[in-house]
């Protein structure tokens, strides 16, 4: 037998013994039981697409970890949807965005929350301080204490992390 057949029944045989487990597990921490059965699903996908040699021997401790990532995801995906319609809430109804448009538009908050967490702290707030608060490169220098050629490098990297995802 294959590695990847061996890897496709270990799977297979993980599915059948624990994916009730999983599921439970999930159904306990979020609430759902549909989205617990949508997170369970996900996990699986990744240990699938994970492309292991071995898929190792605690199976419950790879699918928790897996998991947890997952509603991680799922709590920061929940947030930024609830401040978004938060936000539009008070628009009239012929400026409120269309559904179609509120998906895109959440889907972009998204990626630019994880693009912002995948910063390091200093050049997240040097870059927030940019952008959100229209603070200049001298003054953001004066507030953080830096040289201004340290906030343009921070300001430089922010730039080519929101470039990757655009």
């Amino acid at each position: 037998m294959s590695a990847e057949a061996a890897i496709q029944q270990q799977v297979h045989a993980w599915y059948s013994d624990h994916h009730g487990w999983l599921q439970g597990w999930l159904r306990r921490k979020l609430g759902d039981a549909q989205h617990a059965a949508d997170l369970a699903h996900d996990t699986f996908l990744r240990v699938i697409a994970g492309r292991r040699e071995s898929l190792g021997e605690e199976p419950r401790a790879l699918l928790t970890h897996i998991a947890r990532g997952l509603v991680i995801d799922h709590w920061r995906r929940q947030e930024v949807e609830r401040a978004y319609l938060e936000a539009v809430a008070h628009l009239p109804e012929p400026e409120a965005p269309s559904p179609e448009s509120r998906l895109l538009i959440i889907e972009a908050l998204l990626r630019i929350d994880a693009m912002l967490a995948s910063l390091s702290g200093r050049t997240r707030e040097i870059f927030l301080l940019a952008q959100l608060d229209g603070l200049t490169l001298q003054q953001i220098a004066e507030r953080t204490q830096m040289p201004v050629i340290t906030v343009r490098r921070h300001i430089h990297k922010a730039l080519v992390a929101c470039m990757a995802i655009a």
